[in-house]
């Protein structure tokens, strides 16, 4: 089951003005249930959005970079599950084209103005008759209120739906921010078969919006990793409607840090979740690396440690083989480390310093911390006075067993 995760419940996913979400049961993979969504924008809407750097990205990937490069007013986003449209070549595009005309058609707008988006089996053509036959009854249940209908129209191995909200007065006015997310394998977001979607009511300007998602991406999306493999399909996009009546914020305004720090906030819960809910997790990890000489480095000594298979497999075991744990900050690529400058905790608990273990530590006390839900691991470098924390799950028998039976 998910670490310490439970579905948000649908008052808690507050409604964001100049939204609307419905969703379609049309039978993309599986029969009866919610695999289609179409997310309406009121006019005015601005929308930034940063995708994979995987090269073998999605036909939806590549269509929706097209058309934020074209500067279109975005009016809609539409998401299908059960089928990543991905690996599928020349037919691929052609779907999503199809895809965002037959919406355009409904909604009176261009197909220009609609982003795509899938998940799910790569390599599988995408059954597009039963995605646009799906179509129409989503836009017939746009409602306000249906954030958490639509962040369970998104899932596909997740066990919970994931969103979050919170409300900020900016400019004297009362501001809201509610996003989705969906994500628990094929996890390792290099933004730079995860999904993101987070909206505000705020007036923010097109260039500070940008500066935004590339500052919440980076402290949160971009921090986690479940089995570290970067999806095809990864995409985050944020929309700001203009509708809480505040000032349009620039880059420059006093209260764009406040509005950057509640939408990171929002993204680093989301990011949280989806580890939290990663294939088949038991344990949730926090691996903080500090005192680098800067953040590039401190990252990949966490990665380093978070994308270990030993690593993994001993704290789902409760093992205190914490010798693996040297081992892959000794591999992280930083040439000149002086590992015997260098401490490790487990918890609060030292475990090695001066190249070796440390005096006081005994394993019995690295055991008691393993079997904890919620474990952090800290770096030292004391090289400098950069930081990085990177969010981790551990390896399950069942995160074999889902894979090995992903497609069934």
């Amino acid at each position: 089951m998910p670490v310490h995760l439970t579905a948000p419940d649908a008052t808690t996913l507050k409604p964001v003005a100049g939204i609307t979400l419905g969703y379609a049961k049309a039978h993309i993979r599986k029969p009866d249930r919610k695999d289609v969504l179409v997310m309406q924008l009121s006019p005015g809407t601005r929308v930034a959005g940063v995708f994979t750097q995987n090269r073998f990205c999605a036909a939806p990937v590549t269509l929706c970079r097209e058309h934020l490069a074209g500067e279109n007013e975005i009016r809609a986003l539409v998401v299908n599950t059960g089928n990543a449209n991905a690996g599928t070549g020349e037919p691929g595009m052609r779907h999503a084209r199809e895809t965002c005309d037959a919406l355009a058609k409904l909604l009176g707008c261009q197909a220009e103005q609609i982003l795509p988006f899938s998940t799910g089996v790569i390599l599988e053509p995408l059954p597009i008759d039963r995605l646009i036959a799906g179509l129409p009854a989503a836009v017939a249940d746009q409602r306000a209120d249906g954030w958490l209908d639509a962040a369970e129209a998104i899932m596909t191995t997740d066990i919970v739906a994931k969103g979050a909200s919170r409300q900020v007065t900016l400019g004297g006015k009362l501001v809201t921010v509610t996003g989705i997310a969906k994500g628990s394998g094929m996890i390792h977001p290099n933004m730079a078969t995860m999904l993101g979607y987070v909206a505000t009511d705020a007036a923010v300007s097109r260039s500070a919006l940008q500066a935004i998602i590339d500052h919440a991406v980076n402290h949160s999306f971009n921090c986690i990793t479940v089995d570290g493999d970067t999806s095809t399909n990864d995409s985050l996009i944020l929309m700001a409607t203009g509708q809480a009546g505040n000032a349009e914020i620039s880059e420059s305004s006093s209260e764009f840090e406040a509005l950057r720090a509640v939408m990171t906030e929002v993204a680093v819960e989301l990011a949280q979740a989806i580890v939290r809910d990663g294939e088949g997790a038991t344990k949730f990890m926090t691996i903080h690396v500090e005192a680098g000489k800067d953040r590039e480095e401190c990252r990949k000594v966490a990665y380093a440690i978070a994308h270990s298979p030993l690593i993994k497999t001993a704290f789902f075991a409760s093992d205190p083989n914490l010798g693996r744990i040297l081992a892959a900050i000794g591999y992280a690529g930083i040439a000149d480390l002086d590992v015997n400058a260098m401490q490790l905790y487990l918890g609060d608990v030292l475990v090695a310093e001066y190249g070796g273990r440390a005096a006081s530590y005994e394993e019995a006390q690295g055991a008691a911390v393993m079997k904890e839900a919620e474990i952090t691991v800290r770096v030292v470098l004391n090289r400098g006075n950069a930081k990085a924390t990177v969010w981790t799950c551990d390896f399950s028998y069942d995160y074999v067993k889902i894979n090995a039976d992903y497609r069934s």
